[in-house]
């Protein structure tokens, strides 16, 4: 069949009988299964969004940027990026019911273009892989840290010297190995039952470990210095343009919004859910995550007299050296670097399930011959950058070129190929009300042309989220 000049491939002929056949009454779940419930979609999603930049980056920026009056330009980015980004990703995931690929096949041969989204989707593809690499030689240094912490080792010697140790060639292979199979081992279990049983446990678990950790800190001597430098607000601050660029970046980032991990989620949700809803309760508790973060680790930095900085120097070595300072420092060194590897476990189950899923979709090879291929690309191509200079040249490629373009194309291929109008029937399928008017003009005349200044910005600042 054709649409104009373009072949169409015969799945995307089959979505309209999907669709008849929702609407007389059957569900035609994804081959990988359906999300149980909405608090398991919710789940999985801050699992994805809740991650290093919440822990290692927002702290510091909330205080550098104004403390409280940092909040304003950050909490109304994470309300429209969560509205309108977030709601576009699920929303497009599911009409397709296919991940990236699919998805933005759909999007363009609405337009009698489906070759155009055929290539477009492997850049925000390409992206979740990318991250993906260097995520799992990251997380990998986090559960070496976890278990130095079990063995005393990292807070009785130098947290720098043994940082440095893990972040040379080859200095961290068994902890990357270990990252890799846990998260194969997770997907290749199950598809959608497993993702939601894990972060049923991981995310809980990280909130509440998280709040153990502020408890404790409140109660350091001098900690209400690392309070006044995250609380209180320095209004001037947003007469300055780097504060809310600075903001924009950290909402944005923070959420998720790749134009293709969000996707494959959404693909997996019933018609019965309600997505603008369900975005806007991941914003929610995305933001809980960070500022919990914040209070987690800003106050014991002050109160310790360490100079806050942000990045891995943050996480690997000043937060050792508080624990080592802190009476039954272990037990909550081990709280820490545990909640930190349950977030990244979490947010790489949804870059491998990006991954995972479009290569069975295109491919049409086997869940778990998917599963293995991706974890045996991550390791083998990760080996190679696990020098902390290499890992690192190879984390800004990604983040600052590939995952905002393909942020970019998402928002295009949503908003404005495919059009509104029609994925505006999918944002009501389990609404109670129709969608606002406004709601369209936010999202295609300020969401997308801030996907595209959130790219040239990230050029421009080498790097804002």
């Amino acid at each position: 069949m054709y649409a104009g000049d373009e072949k169409v491939p015969s799945w995307f002929w089959l979505q309209g009988l999907f669709t008849t056949i929702y609407e007389e009454g059957y569900y035609m779940s994804h081959k990988n299964g359906n999300f149980s419930s909405s608090l398991g979609f919710i789940l999985a999603c801050v699992g994805s969004a809740v991650g290093l930049g919440n822990i290692w980056m927002f702290p510091y920026r909330l205080g550098q940027f104004g403390g409280a009056a940092f909040l304003v330009p950050y909490l109304f980015f994470i309300c429209l990026f969560g509205l309108t980004g977030l709601s576009a990703e699920f929303a497009i995931g599911r009409k397709a019911k296919t991940g990236t690929l699919g998805s933005y096949e759909l999007c363009w041969a609405h337009r009698g273009k489906g070759a155009v989204g055929r290539f477009l989707g492997w850049i925000p593809l390409m992206g979740s892989l990318g991250i993906a690499i260097g995520y799992s030689i990251i997380i990998g240094w986090v559960l070496r840290s976890l278990g130095g912490s079990l063995t005393g080792a990292i807070l009785t010697e130098d947290s720098a010297a043994y940082f440095a140790q893990a972040t040379g060639s080859f200095g961290s292979l068994p902890w990357h190995l270990a990252v890799v199979l846990i998260t194969v081992i997770i997907l290749v279990t199950g598809s959608v039952t497993q993702i939601e049983r894990a972060n049923r446990v991981m995310m809980p678990v990280f909130f509440v470990l998280f709040t153990v950790l502020a408890v404790r800190v409140f109660f350091l001597p001098g900690a209400s210095a690392g309070y006044n430098f995250l609380f209180v607000p320095k209004w001037e601050r947003l007469l300055d343009v780097n504060t809310w660029v600075m903001a924009m970046g950290q909402a944005f980032f923070s959420l998720s919004i790749t134009g293709s991990g969000m996707i494959v989620y959404g693909s997996y949700l019933n018609k019965k859910a309600d997505i603008v809803g369900s975005s806007m309760r991941t914003a929610l508790f995305d933001t809980v995550a960070a500022l919990l973060s914040a209070l987690a680790i800003m106050p014991a930095v002050f109160a310790f007299g360490i100079e806050p900085a942000a990045g891995p120097s943050l996480m690997f070595i000043t937060i050792p050296k508080i624990f080592g300072q802190m009476p039954m420092g272990q037990i909550f060194a081990v709280i820490f670097f545990l909640s930190v590897v349950f977030a990244g476990i979490t947010s790489l189950i949804n870059m491998f399930e990006a991954v995972i899923e479009s290569i069975q979709h295109r491919f049409e090879v086997p869940r778990k011959l998917a599963v293995l291929l991706c974890g045996i690309i991550c390791f083998v191509v990760g080996v190679f950058l696990e020098a902390e200079p290499s890992v690192g040249k190879w984390m800004d490629f990604i983040t600052i070129l590939v995952v905002p373009f393909g942020a970019v194309l998402g928002a295009v291929s949503v908003y404005y190929v495919l059009g509104y109008k029609e994925i505006r029937k999918e944002l009501e399928q389990g609404r109670t009300k129709s969608m606002p008017s406004l709601f369209g003009k936010i999202a295609c005349g300020i969401y997308v042309p801030l996907t595209i200044i959130v790219f040239v910005l990230g050029i421009i600042y080498k790097g804002i989220g």
